[in-house]
């Protein structure tokens, strides 16, 4: 990325919030984590730790996660988990819905408490998890280049995007890892290995590119290897650009991107970033971004952003 590019914003310091102590499976370390969702109600993170194969708690001002689902090393069984990937929030039945990777298994696992998870679906490629205003599941395959919507019982779900072979069409998806709902039931794909984000309207009538689609690269018109995604009250989408170590955000009907949190370069300090994997906005207006490599979460106030 260039310097002009760089400078394009400010640079701002984060605050690392989850981990940050180097790769590990000690209580304060993160390994290769994946995706986190956040609870506004008692602003706790629930990381997905991917090599330790649990699903992690980090409290407001915690010092260490708290393991609240997995951690018992790898395996199959109902207290275990193999590669989490997404994980979200269910709020009508306290739990955590898991995408227990190569499982190839979605569980549900109390939030309080919980030792054990239920298998809600099986046989599934889970990568990323959304949830819908009917508590419908969407599921993203990157194997199987689809989306398909879910509700429990089903054995199939139903398509909702690609499943027409990896491609570069509208109908066709190319490994997409990260999916978002907004509050009107639009669903916006993270469509990586297409260097692009498309959206989704209610019920899948209409699809359309809104971010990237220009080749994988740096210049605020392309995306490489987009990652999380997520879209506020206004429309405004952010990428976890990840390959270009930033976020952007996309206004609505924009030609290009702009820069909204970019680090000076892969690294530790609070003023870089290094591969953001996942990101996400808490009911106070601050950005998380989750990274990677460096095994931890930063927050960046909502002070700063403005």
């Amino acid at each position: 990325m260039s310097l002009i590019m760089q400078l394009i914003r400010p640079l701002i310091n984060g605050t690392t919030v989850a981990g940050g102590r180097g790769q590990g499976d000690h209580a304060s370390q993160l390994y290769n984590p994946l995706y986190m969702t956040i609870d506004d109600d008692d602003e706790t993170i629930y990381v997905s730790d991917q090599y330790n194969y649990r699903i992690v708690a980090w409290r407001k001002n915690a010092t260490r996660g708290e393991v609240v689902a997995g951690g018992k090393g790898l395996g199959m069984g109902a207290d275990q988990l193999q590669y989490p990937y997404g994980v979200i929030i269910d709020k009508q039945t306290d739990s955590l819905i898991i995408a227990d990777l190569r499982n190839k298994r979605v569980v549900r696992w109390p939030r309080r408490n919980g030792t054990r998870g239920e298998t809600i679906f099986a046989d599934v490629n889970c990568w990323s998890l959304a949830m819908d205003s009917l508590g419908r599941i969407y599921i993203a395959d990157a194997e199987k280049d689809e989306v398909r919507r879910w509700t429990i019982g089903e054995t199939k779900g139903t398509l909702i995007a690609g499943g027409n072979g990896r491609g570069v069409g509208l109908n066709q998806l190319n490994m997409p890892r990260y999916i978002y709902i907004d509050k009107n039931d639009t669903l916006y794909i993270s469509d990586s290995g297409n260097h692009r984000v498309l959206k989704l309207t209610k019920d899948a009538k209409n699809v359309m590119v809104i971010a990237g689609n220009n080749g994988p690269g740096c210049h605020l018109t392309q995306l490489k290897f987009p990652m999380g995604i997520v879209v506020d009250d206004a429309g405004v989408l952010y990428v976890a650009d990840s390959a270009n170590d930033r976020v952007v955000r996309w206004f609505p009907c924009a030609i290009q991107g702009e820069l909204f949190v970019v680090g000076n370069g892969k690294g530790k300090q609070e003023k870089k970033l290094n591969q953001p994997i996942d990101i996400r906005f808490d009911r106070h207006g601050n950005f998380y971004v989750l990274e990677y490599r460096d095994g931890r979460v930063q927050m960046f106030s909502s002070r700063d952003l403005n």
